[in-house]
């Protein structure tokens, strides 16, 4: 399995893009490789992550190893200070 971010390019939230950016920059830093999946460009991709994540009202990022929901940009935060980032991201 792989880690997936879904993410959007479309947004006019700064806090929604920042978000995203620190998920890619922690990730790309630790050399974890990930797909990011751009759920703007695709409605089935939309309701794909909502499907993994549990809510038909999620918004990105949302983060997934295969189809295991990982979590939110808290749960991912709170994975950092605790020094648990591979077990939250089930690597």
């Amino acid at each position: 399995m792989s880690v997936i971010l879904y993410y959007t390019s479309v947004s006019g939230s700064l806090a929604l893009k920042k978000n995203q950016d620190r998920i890619i920059s922690v990730l790309t830093s630790k050399k974890i490789p990930f797909e990011a999946v751009d759920i703007a460009q695709d409605t089935e991709v939309k309701d794909l992550m909502r499907k993994r994540v549990g809510d038909p009202t999620a918004l990105p990022p949302q983060i997934c190893n295969g189809d295991v929901y990982c979590g939110d940009i808290t749960a991912f935060e709170n994975a950092i200070e605790t020094d648990q980032l591979e077990k939250f991201l089930k690597l």
